[in-house]
């Protein structure tokens, strides 16, 4: 199974990214994260998010090219990567998240 990742600023162009993404290919969007960097208040959109999707080599890339072209049509994008095999070392981390682990309790 491949893995697609693409990072992208902002929370609203992460979900429309993963709308794309979905919809160009046949994958599986397993998690959306997030992570502020220190520059982060410096930058366009104070926020940096990660989408990441898993399928055939082929549907990973069409689908992460299908969401860099929406965060591109909007300036928020910043770089992708795809891991065409992914190893069973790694597969479990692909599914981590973040988002909603900073709420109070």
């Amino acid at each position: 199974m491949a893995l697609g990742m693409i990072e992208v600023f902002g929370f609203a162009t992460a979900i429309v990214c993963a709308d794309a993404m979905a919809k160009a290919a046949d994958v599986k969007v397993v998690a959306i994260d997030k992570n502020k960097p220190a520059a982060g208040d410096a930058a366009k959109v104070p926020l940096v998010m990660a989408i990441k999707v898993e399928g055939s080599a082929a549907a990973v890339e069409a689908a992460v090219m299908a969401g860099k072209r929406e965060a591109e049509a909007r300036d928020l994008y910043i770089c992708h990567k795809i891991i065409a095999r992914q190893s069973e070392d790694i597969e479990w981390f692909a599914h981590l998240s973040a988002l909603g682990k900073d709420k109070l309790r």
